[in-house]
């Protein structure tokens, strides 16, 4: 069987393919680094295109082909010191109520997607009056963001599962303040990594971390922040060799350099406890624990103990921790709280531990995203014509943000699909895109 293609099919192709490649092609150069699948972008960075950061290796680019609103600002000049280089520069959105970031991911619905946003305010409009505004993951709200100080650095992660090749990041102005964002990113996770489709970040712990600094990539491949938790009550420990993941499991587990310390109580007779209490409310919670034996045990050490999550026993046999091995434990709880014990057994003669916790609450959007085709050809449209108008984000969702002369139709939970095309008032002349005729749905141009 052979396929025909028409000209004006190829041309509106071809265009989409620029269009894709203008959102994907700074990440491309940096594939030798083990960044493939990274999007890393500096908001409001104006200086120069691209940089490295020096500790982490990271490249970050300017944000000029992943949104074409807002304003560039530099925080206040006493806040850069103790601010890294990403935070310097804002992009500020004064005017319209919905500012959009669109992200071209190359793997697209097959994988999951870390995605994290973060905000460092910075006194970069000199009122010394903190924002307050939403962010929004495609057509579903994600979180507020709400600031303590001028020197607060804000971040919201979720572990995400796109429906499409496109992920819109959009801020919301609440009329609290002029909405604003300093770093976007975006990592590939495994298409079961987590076990579900939607999770916020609540927490990571790096426990017993042994020099008080944040372990992110290139320690973490995916460039998980795993920040130090201590307690005055425990003591670290720690080991210069590698600790390894199993060669089976349906986790991204730690890296070794969070594996390789862990803390235990200071008298070898106590337990370890371990309390959380949420900031937000949610339906689920799903906290991940990991352990590994760090210490080569003599022949008459024991180290098992049980794990009690909000007072209820998690495992089913007492927890024997491997040598040099990552395992893990998953708890999925509806509490608004978070107790742990880990109570060592009757014959240990070694005090529990654990090495790292995540802790996760559930996202449950019900907005479902326009389809796919639908978003390829507009954003085509949007491309040849350089179109000025408000078409930002998802083009059919939320209702209330619906793109100026389109019309959807939406139909249960179905993507919604562009009935409607109305460009008479954006002064167009020549000939149509071919683009158009992949509006499949169509019913009025």
């Amino acid at each position: 069987m052979c396929n025909k293609f028409s000209s004006s099919d190829m041309a509106g192709h071809f265009v989409l393919l620029l269009f894709r490649l203008s959102l994907i092609l700074p990440f491309i150069v940096h594939a030798q680094d083990n960044q493939s699948g990274f999007v890393s972008i500096d908001c409001g960075l104006v200086d120069e295109p691209s940089y490295r950061d020096e500790t982490t290796s990271i490249y970050y680019t300017w944000d000029v082909n992943f949104t074409d609103t807002g304003v560039s600002r530099s925080i206040s000049s006493k806040h850069k010191a103790s601010l890294e280089r990403q935070f310097w520069n804002v992009r500020s959105f004064p005017e319209g109520t919905r500012n959009c970031y669109t992200l071209f991911v190359s793997q697209g619905s097959s994988k999951k997607y870390l995605v994290r946003a973060s905000f460092a305010y910075g006194n970069y409009d000199g009122k010394v009056s903190l924002p307050e505004f939403d962010i929004y993951l495609g057509a579903k709200r994600w979180e507020s963001v709400v600031f303590e100080d001028s020197l607060s650095v804000i971040t919201k992660e979720i572990i995400y599962a796109a429906s499409s090749d496109y992920v819109h990041v959009c801020l919301f102005n609440t009329g609290k303040g002029t909405p604003f964002i300093s770093v976007l990113e975006v990592r590939v996770l495994n298409s079961d990594a987590y076990l579900v489709n939607s999770l916020e970040l609540l927490a990571r712990f790096d426990v017993g971390s042994q020099g008080g600094s944040k372990i992110r990539y290139p320690d973490d491949i995916y460039d998980r922040i795993w920040t130090p938790y201590n307690s005055i009550d425990w003591k670290k420990i720690h080991t210069s060799l590698t600790v390894h993941p199993p060669s089976f499991n349906f986790l991204p587990l730690p890296p070794s350099a969070v594996m390789r310390t862990t803390s235990v109580p200071e008298n070898d007779s106590d337990n370890v406890e371990f309390y959380f209490l949420p900031k937000y409310n949610a339906s689920r919670y799903y906290v991940y624990l990991y352990f590994a034996e760090i210490q080569k045990l003599k022949e008459n050490q024991i180290r098992e103990f049980n794990i009690f999550v909000n007072g209820k026993l998690l495992n089913n046999d007492p927890v024997n921790p491997l040598y040099l091995q990552s395992m893990y434990y998953v708890s999925v709880i509806s509490e608004n709280k978070l107790e742990l014990w880990f109570n060592k057994t009757s014959r240990s003669t070694l005090p529990p531990l654990f090495n790292a916790i995540e802790i996760y609450m559930t996202k449950d959007f019900l907005q479902s995203e326009t389809y796919q085709t639908d978003v390829d050809a507009i954003l085509n449209v949007k491309s040849i014509y350089d179109i000025k108008r408000n078409w930002k984000g998802d083009p059919c969702a939320p209702v209330s943000f619906l793109w100026d002369g389109l019309n959807c139709s939406y139909v249960g939970s179905n993507s919604p699909r562009i009935i409607y095309l109305n460009l008479t008032s954006s002064g167009l002349i020549g000939t149509i895109a071919p683009a158009i005729s992949n509006l499949k749905s169509i019913e009025y141009l």
